[in-house]
């Protein structure tokens, strides 16, 4: 692809480079950095689990009243970064974050292991807490007497990730590494050859 020319669907090839890591053997191939910054414009960081790759959009789920959820309603722009070493691959991607909806959030709430859901039942990820033992009693009682999966908590949900950007980036052995910059157009995607 010439600099400047156009290409339908950098996210086809990066669900290509993820499918082609599972297939590798990639541990967590399809894990990713989250960056998120507050209002304020201060950063954070985070490894999260694409969940799924749309068409037009990556979704990963969190539960609502995490940093990350509260950062994304204060400032949806963010970027995620894939990193397969053993490949010699990077993804690194830029857009705007929006929350998916109710259908979606259930849909991929019955989709997580029943031990996922439970620990999200029981656990207020990322607050204070004294000590896990009684967060594992909790979790361990749950698991006993629960009978039937539990409903998707109204404050967990999907998060769509709108790509702006797409990078690819792939080693090569000179140093010479490609990177290609996919931007986001009304058209489709303008793309750019960037020097390693």
């Amino acid at each position: 692809m010439e600099a400047g020319g156009h290409d339908l669907d950098p996210l086809a090839e990066l669900g290509a480079w993820i499918e082609e890591a599972r297939e590798k053997d990639v541990p967590q191939p399809a894990s990713v950095a989250l960056v998120t910054a507050d209002a304020d414009g201060r950063p954070s960081a985070r490894t999260v689990t694409l969940k799924r790759l749309e068409d037009d959009a990556l979704v990963f789920t969190t539960a609502l009243w995490t940093r990350k959820a509260q950062e994304i309603e204060a400032n949806p722009q963010v970027a995620l970064l894939f990193h397969w070493p053993s490949l010699g691959r990077q993804a690194h991607v830029t857009g705007r974050a929006v929350r998916a909806g109710r259908a979606l959030d259930e849909e991929l709430w019955r989709e997580r292991p029943l031990a996922h859901q439970l620990q999200a039942v029981v656990s207020r990820q990322g607050e204070a807490i004294d000590d896990l033992d009684p967060l594992r009693a909790r979790l361990a009682h749950i698991a006993e007497v629960q009978e039937t999966p539990p409903p998707c908590p109204e404050n967990w949900g999907a998060i769509r990730i709108e790509p702006e950007t797409v990078e690819l980036w792939s080693e090569a052995a000179d140093r010479i590494h490609e990177r290609r910059l996919f931007e986001r157009e009304d058209e489709g995607w303008k793309t750019t050859l960037l020097s390693p």
